[in-house]
């Protein structure tokens, strides 16, 4: 079956770092177009991170975690890392994975999220 997973989450101490793995099952045919990591907490919407294209190499960042986070993309193909540095209490949430597979593909997947806690 084609899913979206997630994994790498934890509790770790506030300055600490983390690093989420997301990645798209083989059972999709064809290579993701990007893959981008979104964050929710009980108390706040669903917000963009960080974003990598497959299409030209780009990275894109929400300004909240400019400098201290890194999406990269991984050798095993639709797989993306995040690389959580100097993190913060604020960070403190359920991370979920989006891969799109373009323009022509009738929806993009959401993994199920993994659960980032820092402590302070």
């Amino acid at each position: 079956q084609a899913q979206v997973m997630e994994s790498g989450g934890g509790l770790v101490q506030s300055g600490g770092s983390l690093r989420l793995s997301c990645a798209a099952s083989e059972a999709f045919r064809f290579s993701m177009d990007a893959m981008s990591w979104y964050r929710q907490t009980p108390v706040k919407e669903r917000e963009f991170v960080a974003a990598f294209s497959f299409v030209n190499g780009t990275t894109t960042y929400a300004d909240s975690v400019k400098g201290r986070f890194t999406i990269s993309k991984g050798d095993v193909k639709n797989t993306v890392y995040l690389q959580m540095n100097n993190l913060k209490s604020q960070d403190t949430a359920v991370y979920f994975c989006l891969a799109d597979p373009g323009l022509f593909a009738p929806r993009k997947y959401w993994g199920q999220g993994t659960q980032v806690t820092v402590s302070s």
